[in-house]
């Protein structure tokens, strides 16, 4: 995956995204279910990470600018926040896919319409594969963690991770990839309340409108452009801009 496709892809890939990630998986969850009972999303929380260490931080914000990175169109991934969603998803009940079934068995070679596959959980997944990631990299770049790469040796890595073609020690580098490309998406074009999508910057991207209350006013006036700044669970302030 070079730079000059990755926001091409962010961009093709929205909607289907958005279909999901729009309000996070960050929601309160009780049992029993009762009909017509709302939860409503969770806010942002206090500074800080929530689950990541500084180091695992450091590696996921070099792994989401390498996805999406700066350039005319908007910001980085790091810089839209999508390292902040993705933390708070970890520390919310996506990081322990508490809601799915977890027990066996798990095909070694699943069909893609069976989902992922793996005893892991999220939390797992990154903890796991960012030391194993990190313990890569520093065995074939002097000492190096992956933060610490340039952007070329960067994308070569993540290249070959997509590609299979790099073997990380006790951690499939395919599955890490996956995981933290689709977290990317979803915190890029996630409600900016979720941590993400800072500034609203993947809606603006893609032009989509956001939440507004109605449209009554746009449907009268068809075949023109819509002009109006999109709007956020939380109207147009954007979500806090630093994690610490």
């Amino acid at each position: 995956m070079t730079i000059s496709t990755r926001r091409q892809l962010l961009a093709s890939a929205a909607i289907i995204v958005f279909s999901r990630a729009a309000f996070g998986h960050t929601i309160l969850g009780k049992l029993p279910w009762r009909p017509n009972e709302v939860y409503p999303p969770e806010p942002l929380g206090s500074p800080g990470w929530h689950f990541f260490t500084p180091g695992e931080a450091a590696t996921v914000d070099a792994m989401v600018d390498r996805f999406i990175p700066a350039d005319e169109l908007g910001p980085g991934g790091k810089q839209a926040g999508c390292t902040v969603f993705i933390d708070r998803q970890l520390s919310g009940p996506y990081g322990t896919y508490e809601w799915l079934y977890m027990k066996g068995p798990f095909p070694a070679d699943p069909l893609p319409s069976q989902g992922l596959q793996s005893p892991l959980t999220p939390r797992q997944q990154y903890r796991l594969g960012l030391a194993a990631l990190n313990a890569y990299c520093r065995g074939k770049y002097d000492n190096r963690a992956f933060a610490q790469l340039d952007a070329d040796a960067q994308d070569k890595l993540l290249d070959g991770m997509e590609k299979g073609e790099v073997q990380l020690p006790e951690f499939s580098a395919r599955m890490l990839f996956g995981t933290v490309l689709a977290n990317t998406m979803e915190g890029f074009f996630a409600d900016p309340i979720y941590g993400g999508n800072r500034d609203m910057a993947g809606w603006k991207l893609i032009g989509f409108p956001g939440t507004r209350y109605d449209y009554r006013d746009v449907m009268q006036n068809p075949n023109k452009p819509y002009s109006l700044p999109p709007v956020g669970l939380k109207g147009r302030v954007s979500a806090d801009r630093s994690p610490t």
